[in-house]
Formats: structure tokens, C-alpha cells, sequence
């Protein structure tokens, strides 16, 4: 649990601890989530601690609104300005509920309207020779070292666990942070899917490619043994000490590979995610399958990937047609 700024009147302090409580073990939101809405509740109730507010019962509306233009001065990102307006109208919602808050003043803060840019993808070539290069440099480490027909060294382990990592991302789209959290049980190869816990602890099961699983079970029977010690547990993927692969590690490979493949952005793994999701929709599927596949709560957020795919397609009408 993380600890509340010193700053704070005990009431404040007690109230924000509840907040994360509730945070983890009611809502059930990720550990990046969590973290960036207790930062952003805790330099709100700061602002209006210098402005005479001992408890949560001094929250008003003006606390907010102030505490908001403070930020759009200093610079703030439009996106960032409407995620610290959400985490203060949960928190004063969470502080009304428990009777700490006469009047929820959140809902006079608003919404702030984000403008939402479309996501680079990469195009299916450029992610067919990623692909490809990460499966070559596997074959090359592993015949480099020599290890055994069972069992891959160390360096060929990682380069095939780094394969499987990239051909999972892509063929599933799941995020990162879910794809640390497989086990070994959570495919089912006769099925060809995969279940994945995501946002809200929610479980969804998504199909899988052959591809991946191919890479997936070849880093199980070569790759995995030479990284795992009695720590490891069930962790699908791991870290070259054996400890269950973490999402910052997996960015780390992801972006690394992307350059070693020629791709012309880096994108990370949540342009993989942009990536299948707009191959998806370019290859015929329907929006509420790609919606399901990604585990999107609402409709509207998988709607941005059919503007990617419309815009790709007018570029490249743009290019080929003689009269454009």
C-alpha cells in the first residue's frame, strides 16, 4: 500500500487509504491505474489542504476546479487534465458514499472532452519480417549454442521467449500486462484460445493463431526449462533470473525486436495491440468481434480502429489512383 504524503491531516491521509482499498479490492483496477489515480487524489486533496481543508468534508467544487486549473497552467495534456478529473469525481464519489462528504461535488467538475488521435499501426509487411527476424534470431542463438536437442542455453531461451512474447501480442491483441499474467493452463491448444484476466479482473477468451502457438509451445519445451528455478511458479513467460516476466521487461523486448525487424515505428506493445486490432477490421472482421477480442467495455472504444482502416485506405488510394 502506498504511503500517504506527510503533508496531509490524518482524516485526509485515512481517507486516501481507504481509497486505495477500495481501488484494489473493490474495483479490482490495475496496478498502473491504481498508482496514477492515488498521485493524482493526493495532489488534490494537497491543493486544497493549503487552501484550509482538514477532511474530506471541506471538498468543494471550487477545490476542484482550482486544483484542475493549476494543472491546464502548468501545461498539462488534455488527456492527463481529463484523467485527474476522473480520479477526483471517484474520489469524491467514494468519500460521499461512506458518508465522509455531505455533497458529492464531482459532478459539477464535467467531463473534459479528449481529442482522440488515431493509433500508428504497422502495415502487414513490416509486421510479417518482425516476426520473421525474431523467429530467425531463435533458430540462430539455439544453433549457436548447441545446448541439446531438449533443452536451449540461456541466450537462445530468451530469444525464444522473446519470439513467443511478439507472436502472442500480435495474433491476440490482449495487453501487455494480461500477457504477463498467463500460465501454461490458460490455452487450450485443442481450441486454439487462450483465457486472459483483464481491466476489472474480468476474464475474456481469445482465439490464437497457429504461429503462436507453435512459438508458444517451443518456448515451453526448449526455452522455458533453461530460465526456470523453484521460484518461477506457473508463470508463462520469464525473466532471465526465473521470476515471472514483468510488464516493463516485456515492453523493453518488444521495442527492442521491433528495431532489429526493420520496422519503421516504434510502436511498442500497444501498437502490436493497434496493429492486430486494425488487421482484424481490414481483413473483414465484424466490429463486435474485434470489440470482444480486445476486451473493450464500450463499442465506441474499439470505433477509433474503423477511422485507422479508413484513413489507411484513402492513403492508399491516395497513392495508386492516377486521378486522386
Amino acid at each position: 500500500m502506498a504511503d500517504a504524503p506527510e503533508s496531509l491531516p490524518p482524516e485526509m491521509a485515512a481517507a486516501l487509504a481507504a481509497f486505495e482499498r477500495h481501488l484494489r479490492a473493490e474495483r479490482s483496477l490495475s496496478p498502473h491505474t491504481v498508482r496514477a489515480y492515488l498521485g493524482d487524489v493526493s495532489s488534490l486533496l494537497e491543493h486544497a489542504h493549503r487552501a484550509g481543508v482538514q477532511a474530506p468534508d471541506g471538498l468543494n467544487a471550487t477545490h476542484l476546479r482550482g486544483w484542475l486549473a493549476r494543472q491546464h497552467a502548468s501545461g498539462a495534456a488534455r488527456t492527463t487534465l481529463a484523467r485527474r478529473g476522473a480520479a477526483a469525481r471517484t474520489f469524491t464519489a467514494f468519500v460521499h458514499r461512506r458518508g465522509w462528504l455531505a455533497a458529492d461535488p464531482g459532478p459539477q467538475l464535467g467531463t473534459l472532452k479528449t481529442r482522440r488521435t488515431l493509433p500508428h499501426v504497422l502495415r502487414q509487411d513490416e509486421i510479417r519480417a518482425v516476426l520473421d527476424t525474431a523467429t530467425r534470431h531463435a533458430e540462430a542463438a539455439a544453433a549457436t549454442e548447441a545446448a541439446g536437442p531438449a533443452e536451449a542455453g540461456p541466450q537462445a531461451a530468451v530469444a525464444l521467449r522473446d519470439a513467443a512474447v511478439l507472436e502472442l501480442l500480435y495474433a491476440t491483441g490482449i495487453r501487455v500486462s494480461e500477457l504477463c499474467g498467463l500460465t501454461p493452463g490458460s490455452f487450450d491448444h485443442a481450441r486454439r484460445t487462450v483465457r486472459v484476466r483483464g481491466k476489472g479482473d474480468k476474464e475474456r477468451t481469445v482465439p490464437v493463431g497457429v504461429p503462436a502457438l507453435r512459438a508458444v509451445t517451443r518456448w515451453l519445451d526448449q526455452g522455458r526449462p533453461a530460465l526456470a528455478t523453484k521460484s518461477s511458479g506457473p508463470a508463462l513467460f520469464l525473466g532471465v533470473r526465473g521470476g515471472r516476466l514483468d510488464p516493463r521487461t516485456a515492453r523493453r523486448i518488444v521495442h527492442q525486436r521491433l528495431r532489429e525487424g526493420g520496422a519503421t515505428s516504434d510502436v511498442g506493445p500497444h501498437g502490436l495491440r493497434h496493429s492486430a486490432a486494425t488487421h482484424l477490421l481490414e481483413g473483414g472482421a465484424d466490429l463486435r468481434s474485434v470489440q470482444e477480442i480486445l476486451g473493450h467495455a464500450s463499442p465506441a472504444t474499439t470505433q477509433i480502429y474503423t477511422h485507422v482502416s479508413i484513413e489507411r485506405l484513402k492513403s492508399s488510394y491516395r497513392q495508386a489512383h492516377p486521378r486522386a
